[in-house]
């Protein structure tokens, strides 16, 4: 019976499916701690109450029960429909959880209290969800209070009656309580940094992986452009093959033939292996803009997209990496499955510190980026459609970080999102003057 219980308060908020970020999940696995605290803290309680001589002073506990039934109702109300939490929200739940601990200890035995050690549970969960900084502070917090009920404790010396060395018997339990609390904070922060590294390591070789799967996919596409020569080839061979029997019709067909090989071969060299034809390695803004319009516009013909770009912009020069042109793409292509009416992409400079850079915007006027992708973007496998692996997002990131630029989006007030490409300039070609005054 307890575990169908445990198994159905866990289902409540599954968070394994659903891209869920790291601050909601670990919210709900503190509230869920906290549920399971105050009913099993209440069970006593009433237990208590009814077998043992000493009163219960209930006004506190009813107090304490009614906050954390408040913070519950809030707290899971935010897991449901909060579009973003993040880590500040923890450490107020956090601190909530160690105010409700102190109230209770000081009405029930203080430091004389076994339930003192739930601080150290408490320790445990903000050691794995918070920064190290965050925890030792909560650790330092619950050494505090637990020296205050000790000193508390000795002072009032109502134990030494009955139980010459329960004194004793406190500062032994604070001792262990301080040295487990530095123990855990420590330990169980440093265990949590390495896995998180560790996942940071994993995600870049997810990364490689995903750029190799990028050069296949080039491949791919030519293996593609070369079957669809195929046709086109195969009817020119037949007509040249007997050429003193053409016809109009004949060199009419072939012309036709020609133009498809051209187009096929077109599509294979301007959008996976266009560099400028001076400099090899860069490329100047207007014409990586003609090249990313040329593909939208061909692939998708129905869409309302509105290009534009500054004059101060057209001969500047970028890196002519292909991946770069695939991440602005994807970019305009989600933005295109998101918008109602438009899309707009913008090119224009900017002036970051000390370097320029490329600034390339893309605006919709549709429902706005999902809570979870704002939540977690960047992060692989991240996907508003049930169909996508959302790598997308993933990888134009990734792409943007090694040519040292970023990615911005965010909600617009009215509706639509806006996605900002910040991409540093690539240093103009050198120019190499003859003695007859030309350049090359």
């Amino acid at each position: 019976m307890t575990q169908t219980t445990l198994t159905r308060l866990f289902n409540l908020f599954p968070d394994g499916d659903d891209s869920r970020s790291a601050p909601r999940t670990g919210l709900q696995r503190l509230l869920i701690l906290r549920t399971l605290v105050a009913g099993a803290g209440l069970s006593g309680a009433l237990l208590f109450s009814a077998m043992s001589p000493l009163t219960m002073v209930w006004p506190p506990v009813i107090l304490v029960l009614c906050g954390v039934l408040v913070s519950l109702v809030y707290g899971f109300w935010r897991v449901r429909h909060a579009k973003v939490i993040g880590h500040g929200e923890l450490v107020f739940h956090l601190a909530l959880d160690f105010i409700f601990a102190t109230i209770v200890l000081a009405y029930s035995g203080g430091s004389s209290n076994p339930l003192i050690s739930y601080l150290l549970v408490l320790l445990a969960v903000g050691a794995t969800v918070l920064s190290s900084l965050a925890a030792h502070l909560f650790a330092l917090l619950a050494i505090v209070i637990h020296t205050a009920f000790l000193i508390a404790g000795i002072v009032t010396d109502e134990h030494s009656q009955h139980m010459p060395n329960f004194q004793l018997h406190l500062v032994g339990m604070w001792v262990t309580f301080v040295v487990s609390a530095v123990l855990i904070t420590t330990f169980v922060s440093r265990m949590s940094a390495a896995i998180r590294s560790r996942e940071l390591t994993l995600a870049k070789a997810r990364e490689n992986e995903l750029r190799n799967e990028q050069l296949v996919a080039i491949g791919s596409l030519a293996a593609g452009t070369a079957h669809a020569l195929g046709t086109p080839l195969s009817t020119m061979s037949v007509l040249l093959s007997e050429p003193e029997a053409l016809d109009q019709a004949d060199l009419r067909l072939l012309r036709e033939q020609v133009v498809r090989c051209k187009q096929s071969l077109d599509q294979l060299t301007r959008f996976y292996h266009q560099n400028d034809q001076h400099q090899q390695g860069r490329m100047r803004i207007i014409a990586f803009h003609e090249a990313i319009r040329d593909y939208v516009v061909n692939i998708h013909p129905a869409a309302n997209i509105r290009f534009s770009l500054d004059d101060n912009c057209r001969e500047s020069w970028i890196p002519a990496d292909i991946t770069i042109r695939h991440a602005l793409i994807n970019i305009i292509e989600n933005a295109i499955r998101a918008a109602h009416t438009e899309v707009q992409v913008h090119y224009s400079l900017e002036h970051d510190g000390s370097r320029d850079m490329a600034l390339i915007r893309v605006q919709d006027d549709g429902d706005g980026i999902p809570a979870e992708v704002m939540e977690s973007k960047g992060e692989p496998f991240i996907s508003s459609r049930n169909a996508s692996m959302g790598l997308g997002i993933f990888l134009a990131n990734s792409t943007l970080q090694r040519h040292g630029g970023r990615i911005e989006m965010f909600n617009l007030v009215q509706s639509g999102a806006q996605t900002l490409i910040h991409l540093p300039l690539a240093a103009a070609p050198e120019v190499n003057t003859t003695a007859n005054g030309s350049s090359s």
